[in-house]
């Protein structure tokens, strides 16, 4: 039986959201390296969700090498201009 997760009802703050924001970055870059895209993109849509909420102080604790992974690098295989996942069915 698997174990029980903890029900948080509070949202992250703090220190727990900059190191809940870094983890979800790395888990996006894990999948990347794997060629996982579509867990990549899940996670990556998580984490831009948590950083947008950090406030200016806050991002500049946000290892630099993620930042720009999640910002520049990602957005270039995962932006808007992108085809997006599943193709065109005809």
């Amino acid at each position: 039986m698997p174990a029980k997760k903890k029900k948080n009802d509070q949202p992250l703050t703090g220190a727990e959201l900059i190191k809940e924001t870094c983890r979800r970055i790395r888990v996006a870059r894990s999948y990347w390296d794997a060629h996982n895209n579509r867990a990549c993109r899940g996670e990556r849509e998580k984490a831009i969700g948590l950083y947008e909420s950090l406030t200016e102080a806050e991002r500049e604790k946000v290892p630099q090498v993620l930042r720009v992974w999640l910002r520049y690098r990602s957005e270039k295989y995962f932006g808007d201009d992108r085809t997006p996942p599943g193709g065109a069915k005809s």
